[in-house]
């Protein structure tokens, strides 16, 4: 197994016949449970000729000569003579068709449509109409941004800074088509000892995320290196006084320091009664 530790920045590839948008999506939910490692991703779009999956190819190789690494690559390539083609490419490919629709194809005993672009024939669906009103609420009152329109809030999630409140929210929305909002406690909570004035009238809806002050002050060191807010004892102080004020006003919460948005997601609906989003 390669040794990540000692690779500054992998490239990832998203590849797609059409706009790479449902790729995107799917690499942005796998890559956001590695949030230590660094990641440059480009995306790919309209394969859809032998040709432009020859250039594609070419690319991979030339990023797998350049970094030395086997790029990871995403795809949700329809057609299997372009498909194959890409795959030539010396990469890591996660491939959303042949691992997912081909066994259901098999279970089902129906031949896919092996359309391009299909997923976004939804566009016009309630449910797909609701996940992106969902994203754009969740984008708006992500980190405490703004504290209106909180009645509309399906979650609150709450938590010191970088303890991952923000994918978690964004995952509910993307997944679920929740309305999730965000806020951080700040010291400025702890020194009150109470909740932001806004929140306590929302508290039957509030979720609260904790993490190891260690994995805190890792992640805050990537962002402000050596700063007092990444320190530990910054960080095992601002931890402890998040626990306390949850724990005294009675806020269900959870540690996201080895779980991972799926778990966290699914523990939020689970405690919370929330009801899942239908495709």
């Amino acid at each position: 197994m390669t040794n990540l530790n000692k690779v500054t920045t992998r490239t990832v590839l998203i590849i797609s016949d059409g706009t790479g948008i449902t790729a995107e999506t799917f690499c942005h939910a796998v890559l956001a449970q590695f949030d230590s490692l660094k990641f440059r991703q480009l995306r790919i779009p309209f394969v859809d000729t032998p040709e432009k999956a020859e250039e594609a190819r070419i690319k991979i190789e030339m990023h797998r000569a350049t970094d030395g690494f086997r790029p990871i690559v995403f795809s949700t390539l329809v057609n299997a003579e372009i498909n194959a083609i890409v795959k030539r490419a010396d990469a890591m490919f996660l491939d959303l068709f042949t691992t997912f629709v081909e066994p259901l194809e098999t279970e089902l005993g129906v031949q896919s449509t092996h359309s391009v672009g299909r997923f976004h024939h939804t566009a016009d669906s309630a449910a797909y109409k609701n996940r992106i009103e969902a994203i754009n609420y969740s984008l708006t009152h992500d980190d405490g941004q703004t504290t209106k329109d909180l009645e509309a809030a399906d979650v609150i999630l709450v938590g010191v800074s970088r303890s991952g409140k923000t994918p978690t929210s964004l995952y509910l929305a993307m997944q679920y088509g929740l309305k999730a909002a965000n806020c951080p406690l700040i010291p400025e909570d702890f020194d009150r000892g109470v909740l932001p004035s806004w929140l306590p009238q929302h508290k039957h809806k509030i979720f609260g995320l904790t993490i190891s002050p260690e994995r805190l002050s890792e992640i805050r060191n990537e962002r402000r290196p050596n700063s007092k807010y990444a320190s530990i004892e910054n960080c095992r102080h601002e931890v402890k006084a998040a626990e306390e004020m949850m724990i005294r006003e009675n806020i269900t919460w959870l540690s996201s320091t080895t779980k991972s948005i799926e778990e966290i997601a699914t523990t939020v609906l689970q405690k919370l009664n929330l009801e899942k989003g239908h495709f």
